[in-house]
């Protein structure tokens, strides 16, 4: 069946390993996606943040250090939100414990809202982009990043052992539930093309202002084989929407 949402992150053993493959130097997350998100979040200087599956909160911590007036997380782990409350101790940020789809959205209340590497475990995303328009100021930004639809059409070809050498797009036109198999356990996600991301944003209001597929940079990786095996295929893509 596989697990639901966050609750993979419950998981003791899945947590560490999960924690150490994370703030690894050439994590893709890290080298790859986070400097193209801090590029399209622009200046975040004395803005109000919620960050939907803000996990251990360390870019909220980076957040608050470069300018912004408020940051709310929003996880659905309860081992995450220990961790983000132990990192947030000395900042002036707040965790609430929550799923995404049952936070309760408060009305035009935020800046900028936030999402990194989460949105592509939600089945109902119409109804979370629905709140997350209701949420934000009149002119508000909402910067998310998701597993590249290439990415979640292709866990089929997944094998566990050794670095995965190769991806076999399949079923890329049947949006919906997806099991990967990560780190040996079974994780729900939601498979959404290009224009299924585009479509939603626009019927719930939003203008797309910028798209991104982060590209490696060459200076980031140690290793020139891990660099050109990360040139063959996009992981992950950026939006950059305004209400």
């Amino acid at each position: 069946m596989g697990y639901e949402g966050s609750d993979v992150y419950n998981n003791d053993v899945f947590f560490e390993r999960y924690m150490k493959r994370r703030h690894r130097k050439e994590s893709p997350n890290a080298c790859m996606e986070e400097p193209v998100f801090i590029e399209l979040l622009g200046d975040i200087t004395g803005k109000r943040i919620v960050d939907l599956g803000c996990g251990d909160a360390m870019f909220g911590k980076q957040l608050l250090a470069d300018g912004c007036t408020s940051y709310v997380g929003v996880e659905g782990s309860h081992k995450m939100v220990e961790k983000a409350c132990h990192v947030l101790q000395d900042y002036l940020g707040t965790v609430h414990l929550s799923s995404i789809e049952d936070y309760l959205f408060p009305s035009e209340s935020y800046d900028i809202v936030v999402s990194r590497m989460a949105l592509h475990y939600i089945e109902d995303l119409r109804k979370v982009f629905e709140k997350i328009h209701h949420t934000l100021v009149d002119g508000g930004s909402f910067v998310f990043s998701v597993m590249h639809p290439i990415i979640t059409s292709s866990f089929k070809s997944y094998e566990q052992s050794g670095r995965r050498q190769d991806w076999i797009v399949d079923d890329y036109f049947w949006s919906g539930k997806r099991v990967e198999v990560w780190m040996e356990q079974e994780v729900v996600k939601y498979h959404r093309t290009m224009e299924n991301y585009f479509s939603l944003l626009q019927e719930c209001g939003f203008t797309i202002e910028q798209l991104r597929e982060p590209m490696p940079q060459k200076e980031w990786f140690e290793d020139i084989e891990e660099y050109n095996r990360r040139m063959r295929i996009p992981l992950m893509v950026v939006f950059r929407c305004r209400k």
